[in-house]
Parts: structure tokens; C-alpha cells; sequence
């Protein structure tokens, strides 16, 4: 498996994920050099909602299975349209898909601030549909701005019901008191942090984006070996409604 080092060798990660599919030989990798990921779902931009729930339930299986910790964006399919309006024509890899990835990344980031975890990884950077350069740039601004709240800010994060699993991580590393059992969490209510105890204007937590490019070192290969042997729902389209405009 291919050998990653994080940003200042942190063992703890924010991963935003935007599938299962995309999720599988990441989370691996992850797993077997040693680094403890936060699976972040924020992908507003799936519609309709049943194809979101089907991409999130299947995600939620997989952390069951590996034993990590899935926290659930708010899904808020308006407020991405305001991000990507006037861009609904673009082309694929063009200025659409440049705004919804600093769409979601800016909400993970967020979230990543505000939790104290120092890194930014997203399994964007796995996909061969998606600009590379793009993803990066996103992540990049997203962590500048990362203690940075929008004006809308309102609501708050809060624990839902639900075990992710115990297999694979708790294994390997020793978990922490608040590790022991990954939870699933769903966050609601916009860009809030108030179940994390923490004052949304006293966030500082510096978080540092990682543009690891997940094509590599064969985990290409393993991703399309662990989308058969889970037996995922493997989407055709990255999930927003202008995406699946025909020629595009």
C-alpha cells in the first residue's frame, strides 16, 4: 500500500468523502499507515435527496466496517445552488465544479477548525472525472478561511444516534476516551459549532490542507478491487443535477 505522510505528521484527520466508492482503498491506506480519519459527509450538491441518502447510507456501512467515526453535513441543496449560480452551464471541470468544491471543502474546513483536528483530506482528489488543480486550489482557500464564519451562520452540530463500528482503526491505534466507540453524528442546522463546546467567533485552530493525490501508488486498482468485494453502489455521475446534462 502506498506510504502517505500527513502535513506536520498529524495522526488525526478531518476526510471529507464524498462516496463510498471514492471512500474504500483511502480509508485503507489511512488505516495501514497509522492515521486516524474523521469521515466528513458534505456533499449538498447530490440531488435528489433519495440519491443523497443512498450515497450516505452506503458511506455509513463502510465506516461501520473499518471502525471510523462519520459525521453528516447538513444537506442543504439551496444553499449550494446560490454557490454555483450563474455557472449552471459550465462544462465538467469548469467553473461549477470549482465553486462546489470550495462549496464543501469550506463547510469541512469549518468543521475541522472547530473540532480541533489539524488536517484537510478529501477523497475528491481519488477521482479520475475530476480536476486535480481544482480540488487542491479549493482546499487550499477553504483552510485559509477555515476560522472564518459565513454571515448565515446559525444552528449547531449536533450528535445523532448510531455506532459507525469498531473493527480495523480501534485495532491498530490506541484510541482515546473519546475514540473508543466511533459515533455517527449528523450535522444540522447551517455552520454552527455548538455541540463541540466551543464559541463559533473564538474558533483559531489553524487547519492545513493535504493535496494528496489518491490516484497513485495503486490505489486506483484497489479502489475498483474494494467497489466488488463491498458490493457498493457505484453512482455514474458526481451527483449534481446539472452533471447529468447530456454531452457533458
Amino acid at each position: 500500500m502506498l506510504k502517505v505522510e500527513t502535513p506536520g505528521g498529524a495522526r488525526e484527520i478531518l476526510l471529507h468523502a464524498c462516496c463510498a466508492p471514492c471512500s474504500g482503498a483511502i480509508l485503507e491506506c489511512l488505516r495501514d499507515n497509522g492515521i486516524r480519519p474523521v469521515v466528513f459527509f458534505s456533499n449538498s450538491n447530490i440531488t435528489p435527496r433519495a440519491e443523497y441518502d443512498l450515497r450516505l447510507a452506503e458511506l455509513r456501512r463502510y465506516a461501520g466496517v473499518m471502525g471510523v467515526e462519520l459525521v453528516a453535513d447538513e444537506y442543504d441543496h439551496d444553499a449550494w445552488l446560490d454557490a454555483v449560480r450563474g455557472l449552471e452551464d459550465e462544462p465538467e471541470r469548469g467553473g461549477r465544479c470549482a465553486a462546489c468544491f470550495r462549496f464543501r471543502l469550506g463547510r469541512a474546513a469549518r468543521y475541522a477548525a472547530a473540532r480541533g483536528l489539524p488536517v484537510l483530506a478529501t477523497t475528491l482528489a481519488s477521482s479520475r472525472w475530476k480536476d486535480l488543480d481544482q480540488v487542491n486550489a479549493a482546499g487550499e482557500i477553504a483552510c485559509s478561511r477555515s476560522g472564518e464564519l459565513p454571515p448565515e451562520t446559525s444552528g449547531c452540530f449536533s450528535a445523532g444516534a448510531g455506532i459507525a463500528g469498531r473493527q480495523n482503526f480501534a485495532s491498530l491505534i490506541p484510541p482515546t476516551a473519546s475514540q473508543r466507540v466511533p459515533p455517527v453524528h449528523e450535522a444540522t442546522g447551517g455552520h454552527g459549532f455548538s455541540d463541540l463546546n466551543t464559541s463559533p467567533r473564538a474558533v483559531t485552530t489553524a487547519v492545513l490542507f493535504w493535496p494528496q493525490n489518491w490516484r497513485k501508488g495503486g490505489l486506483q486498482e484497489r479502489r475498483n478491487e474494494v467497489i466488488r468485494e463491498q458490493g457498493f453502489y457505484n453512482q455514474t455521475w458526481c451527483g449534481c443535477e446539472f452533471s447529468r446534462k447530456p454531452n457533458l
